[in-house]
């Protein structure tokens, strides 16, 4: 289903700018707010913990657009991407009210993006 690789792509991406930002690199412009430019210890822990759930979600999304097949998760994949696309809606809601002009720009149709690539692999699957 091309709506889960869509949205698999842009969770990647998504995660890849967290692992950057966990390392400390100064893109926090981007992400939590944009209060730093490089984020403070405990902000880049929660960084490192959110790529975890991040890729475990890209796994999710694939087992429901058909493109894995873990049978482990298999049953609970659909639930797991309705919750997903919930999340990502509300963080949608939350980065356009961000303070950062760089996280309202690159992150809220990202957010989006991926919401909806969620919500459609879950109706599909």
């Amino acid at each position: 289903m091309i709506t889960a690789w869509i949205g698999s792509i842009t969770f990647l991406a998504i995660a890849v700018l967290y692992v950057l930002l966990a390392l400390g690199l100064p893109y926090g412009e981007f992400a939590m707010g944009g209060k730093y430019k490089i984020l403070p210890k405990q902000m880049r822990v929660a960084c490192a913990i959110s790529v975890l759930i991040q890729l475990a979600a890209i796994l999710f999304l694939l087992q429901a657009g058909h493109v894995l097949s873990i049978d482990l998760i298999a049953p609970i994949a659909r639930g797991v991407c309705y919750f997903f696309a919930f999340y990502l809606f509300l963080n949608t809601v939350m980065n356009l009210f961000s303070k950062s002009n760089k996280e309202k720009l690159v992150m809220t149709p990202l957010s989006l993006t991926t919401a909806i690539c969620f919500l459609m692999t879950a109706l599909n699957s």
